[in-house]
């Protein structure tokens, strides 16, 4: 796998707080080759759990439909950087990799569901990209939050607070890669 390759997760709460693009930007300019773009569910997860909790649908079902969240927020995030490229597979990741281009992972349920992720809320785009760069054999993670981050904090501690979803240490235990919680003014 290429070397230096970073996988940068974008929480949907920058979308929410109109925040999204400026990342984006920085992103683009600091990390612009070898860095795949993962997005947050956004708005359009937060409908998915509002859906779930009034309709009673299954966590399989709503696991799916959050992954389309997450397409819908890879769209968006496209519209913001059209010299970013889109890719729904690890093997579209890779294909595209050595075109020097941001890439932007919008996720097939299908092949998360190959590889076994548990269709749970308890698995969030977090969990995710932590997969995503353990599957890529990436370099580092690095997660961009809304929420002021402290320096301090460990996983358990991020986990505990909410910043991180109660799956994260589960994906990252065996990672060897460096894993960055930042605060988007700190990005």
């Amino acid at each position: 796998m290429k070397t230096g390759l970073r996988v940068i997760k974008f929480g949907g709460s920058l979308e929410r707080g109109g925040t999204l693009k400026s990342c984006l930007d920085k992103a683009a300019a600091f990390y612009r080759e070898g860095s795949v773009w993962v997005p947050g569910g956004g708005d359009f997860a937060e409908q998915v759990r509002k859906a779930q909790q009034r309709w009673r649908f299954d966590d399989i079902t709503a696991h799916e439909m959050a992954l389309l969240a997450m397409q819908q927020m890879a769209l968006l995030m496209h519209s913001m950087h059209r010299d970013c490229v889109l890719a729904g597979s690890i093997a579209d990741i890779v294909r595209q990799l050595d075109l020097g281009k941001p890439i932007i992972w919008s996720p097939d349920v299908n092949e998360l569901n190959q590889a076994g992720v548990p269709a749970s809320w308890d698995v969030t785009s977090d969990s995710l990209a932590a997969w995503l760069a353990v599957t890529l054999v990436a370099d580092e993670l690095i997660l961009i939050k809304s929420a002021e981050i402290s320096q301090t904090a460990d996983l358990n501690n991020l986990v505990e607070l909410g910043f991180v979803d109660w799956a994260f240490p589960g994906f990252t235990e065996n990672a060897r890669f460096k894993i960055s919680v930042v605060n988007k003014d700190e990005f």
